[in-house]
């Protein structure tokens, strides 16, 4: 992957003491979309994070079982079955993050992936607006460090 140019959304908002829940998107996306183009979400995703120079580091060597997490979480969150709390519990994100150093830096890195990922698996508007609305907001939701 080469190093991409930040994309003006890229810039995280204020990050204040009451931090926003993220919020359930309408329409159900899993409805539209079915569960295929998760999976390709999260595949795609994670081969931009197996190439990446400054996010690798922050996953596991391998990548299957986020693979699988990402996948099922985000069937989970845009409206399908809960395959991913029935096998991990609630998802927690904040707490799940807290371990890793997660600054504007590898905010807009884990962004820029995730758009690219959008593109890669070929979701089609308004359906990748909708989904980076949510990565963009949850993104700046689990930032822990200035």
């Amino acid at each position: 992957m080469s190093a991409e140019t930040p994309h003006p959304q890229d810039r995280p908002l204020p990050v204040s003491g009451a931090v926003p829940v993220p919020q359930q998107p309408s329409p159900n996306l899993y409805a539209l979309l079915g569960p295929e183009p998760f999976w390709r979400i999260a595949r795609a995703f994670y081969a931009r994070i197996d190439v990446h120079p400054t996010m690798r580091g922050m996953f596991p060597a391998d990548l299957e079982e986020p693979i699988r997490n990402q996948a099922e979480f985000l069937i989970q969150y845009f409206g399908g079955p809960t395959e991913y709390s029935d096998r991990k519990g609630h998802p927690r994100l904040r707490m799940r993050h807290m371990p890793f150093a997660i600054d504007v830096a590898a905010r807009n890195g884990w962004v820029a992936c995730m758009r690219g990922a959008l593109q890669d698996a070929g979701i089609e508007q308004p359906h990748r607006d909708a989904m980076m609305a949510y990565f963009e907001r949850t993104a700046t939701f689990l930032m822990n460090r200035e």
